[in-house]
């Protein structure tokens, strides 16, 4: 586990992606088409999943998507290691981690700015998504707070 998230914020982010990402043991595509499964999982899944492995790929890819945290030279609160961890989970750890937000943090800008950059991660294919949109809405709040 990353050595910057606190254990409010992994608990809070398994919350927060796990009403995000809904819950299917059963492989489906998301909105642009990826297979996944179980909370948005897209790495060793199946067909058919159980739910002890549901469980373990969200630890998984919460603990994968925390790396986000590395990349910022800030202090960060629980709330803004919760969302940012629920940003990268669902954008990917890379692309967070080369983001304006992320430099922008780093480079000292405001919270409330580098916080409302979270709202331009709205698209997926190109198209933007009501539920990325409220997604992220909630995300930003929580970084705010």
């Amino acid at each position: 586990m990353n050595s910057k998230l606190s254990i409010a914020a992994l608990t809070s982010a398994m919350v927060l992606i796990g009403g995000y990402e809904g819950y299917s043991t059963r492989l489906y595509l998301d909105p642009v088409g990826i297979p996944t499964a179980c909370f948005g999982a897209t790495r060793d899944i199946s067909t058919d999943q159980k739910p002890e492995e549901c469980a373990a790929l969200l630890v998984r890819d919460v603990v994968w998507a925390s790396r986000v945290l590395d990349c910022i030279d800030v202090p960060l609160t629980d709330n803004q290691q919760t969302a940012l961890v629920s940003w990268a989970y669902n954008v990917g750890a890379n692309a967070a981690c080369t983001s304006t937000l992320v430099r922008l943090a780093n480079a000292g800008v405001p919270t409330a700015h580098w916080c409302a950059e979270l709202d331009r991660w709205v698209y997926a294919g190109g198209r933007k998504l009501p539920g990325l949109v409220r997604r992220r809405a909630e995300e930003r709040e929580l970084c705010l707070r």
